[in-house]
């Protein structure tokens, strides 16, 4: 397995960690995963196997992306991405403070449903990305389409601002900043984790 990043014990849930994605063993997963229709706003719908792998050897070769594998315990639940904006287009549409660190999340379908878990895999990769103190707000651009995924960052405590065109979607951005974090934001219980940004 590749290299784990992170990894933290979520009560209820079971062990949570990221995992770095590798864009040949991982293949298979991650192109179900990307390629069914309930993963239309990930973008990949239409890809061939060959796209999406080239896409992801593409970010495994950046110093300013990352991807990984969400994991419970040993069952591979998600896929957690970062980006820095001033090395990605979206920093073309929005002022880039320091300090800003993009992501995207896929959850994957869950076999059965599990309460607060999406909340509490938010509160930890939360966590992870605010555990480097360089980072001070974490910024966000889901598809204004996307209603599931916008109610649940504005849960999360994103606060919303433009809408952006972005050159595949009409975008919503948005941040959590580290105070707001540490503030303690909103959450409440989750029945499903058929969500992604």
């Amino acid at each position: 397995m590749a290299p784990t990043v992170y990894a933290r014990q979520l009560p209820g849930i079971g062990r949570f960690s990221l995992v770095v994605l590798d864009p040949e063993a991982d293949l298979d997963l991650v192109f179900r995963w990307v390629t069914e229709p309930r993963a239309r706003f990930w973008g990949m719908t239409g890809h061939s196997r060959e796209q999406v792998g080239e896409i992801y050897r593409f970010i495994d070769g950046l110093a300013s992306h990352h991807a990984y594998l969400m994991y419970v315990d040993d069952e591979p639940v998600g896929i957690f991405q970062t980006y820095e904006p001033d090395e990605d287009p979206l920093g073309e549409h929005y002022p880039v403070r320091n300090g800003d660190i993009g992501i995207h999340l896929f959850l994957a379908p869950a076999p059965r449903p599990v309460t607060g878990f999406t909340d509490a895999v938010a509160a930890a990769y939360t966590r992870h990305l605010f555990d480097d103190p360089a980072r001070q707000r974490i910024v966000i651009e889901p598809d204004v389409r996307n209603d599931r995924a916008l109610r649940r960052w504005k849960r999360l405590g994103f606060i919303f601002d433009n809408q952006l065109e972005l050159a595949d979607k009409r975008a919503q951005l948005a941040f959590l900043t580290r105070d707001a974090f540490q503030a303690g934001g909103r959450t409440v219980d989750v029945r499903s984790r058929n969500d992604r940004n």
